[in-house]
């Protein structure tokens, strides 16, 4: 890309990546943030309009909304959920656990409606759960890359002098 600055300063414009280390750690906790959030299909969206709209590092954003890991996911959501009914005095179905199981086996529609009978009482649950999670997710994820980023370039900086 040496060849081509306006290539070059397309791509610094796009990305953002030359931010002070508190703007990039506060880029990826915006990112884990809304990949944790109860908005699971709009998380992309979501983090890459912040982005945008506040000037962020993208890059890092969406390293953040990636976060969520396919087998993280499912614990988590359910952790969540449970937390989120224990602090709005829901109660959780016994066999929640055996529901799933068995609609993941053979997921047929009435099974799938059963289902979604049975979980509508734990929406808010769920909701707030997701929410208060990504917070403290999202708390702990900036200041350890605030840590990581810093010991970075004082690394670098250090390597440059000698």
């Amino acid at each position: 890309m040496a060849r081509f600055p306006r290539l070059r300063h397309l791509a610094d414009q796009l990305l953002h990546t030359h931010d002070t280390p508190r703007r990039t750690a506060g880029a990826f906790a915006l990112g884990v943030f809304f990949g944790f959030s109860p908005l699971l299909g709009l998380h992309t969206v979501l983090g890459l309009a912040l982005a945008f709209a506040l000037r962020l590092n993208r890059v890092a954003v969406l390293i953040g909304v990636y976060s969520n890991l396919p087998w993280i996911l499912p614990p988590y959501y359910v952790m969540a959920t449970v937390v989120g009914a224990a602090i709005l005095g829901v109660s959780v179905p016994p066999d929640l656990a055996g529901q799933l199981r068995q609609v993941l086996a053979a997921p047929r529609l009435r099974e799938l409606w059963l289902l979604g009978e049975g979980l509508a009482p734990l929406f808010w649950s769920f909701m707030l759960g997701s929410i208060l999670g990504s917070c403290v997710l999202s708390f702990v994820a900036y200041h350890a890359s605030l840590t990581m980023i810093e010991a970075r370039r004082r690394h670098a900086l250090h390597r440059t002098k000698h």
